[in-house]
């Protein structure tokens, strides 16, 4: 399995509207993907977000990626965000 875990650097002032946004995509993503076994919303004490993320392997991450749901969220986004998100991609060990 390959865990993504994405800090993400929402713009000031935007949290509600980003949180519609990746509410959204990440349902469609529960929802499509079979090879995706978590998607989550989190924010850390500081409100800072992030997504943890689960693939049963690499074709399933690759089908996130290219995903119509998934390149069509990109413009929900726009002007939402502050930066470009941090991405660590990790293997699940047990």
């Amino acid at each position: 399995m390959i865990a993504v875990i994405a800090k993400l650097n929402v713009a000031a002032g935007k949290e509600a509207d980003f949180e519609k946004a990746m509410l959204d995509l990440a349902g469609k993503v529960r929802a499509n993907e079979p090879g995706n076994k978590l998607y989550t919303l989190c924010k850390d004490a500081d409100g800072k977000y992030l997504v943890m993320e689960l693939y049963t392997d690499e074709a399933a991450l690759a089908a996130h990626g290219q995903s119509e749901h998934f390149k069509a969220s990109g413009a929900s986004f726009k002007g939402l965000m502050a930066g470009a998100p941090d991405i660590q991609r990790l293997t699940v060990v047990g």
